[in-house]
C-alpha cells in the first residue's frame, strides 16, 4: 500500500510493549543493577535471549508480573543471585521501562486524525503506568486482565475489534501498528486487519526480548520508528 491510503484509516490500534514502551531497556538495565551490586557484568543480548526463551514456558504468568519467575530462572544462568526479592525488583524495572524516545510525540501527532487504541499483553496496572509516560493519548485500552488471554490468541482481537465496532467502525478502517511479528504482525493479517510493522530493533538482527515468529509475515506498512509513522501520515492528510 502507498503511504498516502493512511489518510483513509479512521482508528489506529497499537501494541504497547515493545512497539511504544522500550522493555527491553528495562528488563537489561534492571539485571545490570543487579549485577553491578553483586560484581558480575552482563551482555544485554545475552539477558534478552534467554529472557525470551523462558517466555516460552508453559508455566509463564502475565507480564510484567512473570518478571519474577523468569528472573528465578535465568539468574543462575547469567551468576546472578534467585531471590524472590529480587524477582520483585525485576517486576518494578520492567514496569518502569522508559518510552521510546519518539513515541509521545509521534501519539500526540497521529492522535489529531485518528482514534488511538492500546491493546496490550500486560496488566493493566503496568499500563497505567506506561500510558502516562505516554501523555496518556489513547481513546480507549484493553489489556490480558480484560481479555483473560493473550495475544497472538485471535480472541483478543475480536475482543478490541468488537468495541471498535460498537462505537461505529469497521475493520477496514482501522491499522494495527506493532513491533511484534509474533504477537500481532501474523495474526492481525491472518484476521484481514491492516497492519503497520515499526521494526524497533533495525540493525540490531534477532528478535532481542520477543518470541521470534514462526514465520515472517510481510507487513503493509513498514517503518523504523514511530516517529517516521507520523510523519507519513502527516503528509498523507497534506495530500503527499
Amino acid at each position: 500500500m502507498t503511504d498516502t491510503a493512511l489518510a483513509e484509516f479512521n482508528v489506529m490500534t497499537f501494541d504497547v510493549v515493545g512497539t511504544l514502551i522500550d522493555f527491553e531497556t528495562g528488563i537489561v538495565e534492571g539485571l545490570r543493577a543487579i549485577g553491578r551490586e553483586h560484581g558480575v557484568e552482563l551482555d544485554g543480548e545475552t539477558a534478552l535471549s534467554l529472557y525470551r526463551a523462558e517466555r516460552y514456558a508453559p508455566d509463564a504468568g502475565r507480564f510484567p508480573d512473570d518478571l519474577a519467575r523468569c528472573y528465578a530462572r535465568i539468574a543462575p544462568q547469567l551468576g546472578l543471585p534467585s531471590d524472590d526479592t529480587l524477582g520483585a525488583r525485576m517486576v518494578e524495572a520492567v514496569a518502569a521501562s522508559p518510552a521510546f524516545e519518539d513515541s509521545a510525540q509521534a501519539l500526540a501527532r497521529l492522535a489529531r486524525s485518528y482514534r488511538l487504541v492500546a491493546m496490550t499483553n500486560a496488566r493493566r496496572w503496568a499500563l497505567e503506568r506506561f500510558t502516562q509516560r505516554l501523555g496518556d493519548p489513547f481513546w480507549f485500552s484493553v489489556t490480558v486482565d480484560e481479555t483473560g488471554t493473550e495475544k497472538p490468541d485471535p480472541a483478543f482481537f475480536h475482543h478490541v475489534l468488537a468495541k471498535i465496532s460498537e462505537a461505529g467502525f469497521q475493520k477496514e478502517q482501522i491499522l494495527h501498528v506493532a513491533q511484534s511479528q509474533h504477537h500481532d504482525i501474523g495474526v492481525s493479517r491472518r484476521l484481514g486487519l491492516t497492519n503497520c510493522w515499526i521494526e524497533r530493533r533495525q540493525g540490531k538482527g534477532g528478535y532481542g526480548g520477543t518470541i521470534a515468529p514462526e514465520s515472517f509475515t510481510e507487513p503493509d506498512y513498514h517503518f523504523p520508528s514511530m516517529r517516521a509513522l507520523a510523519d507519513a501520515a502527516d503528509a498523507a492528510h497534506r495530500g503527499g
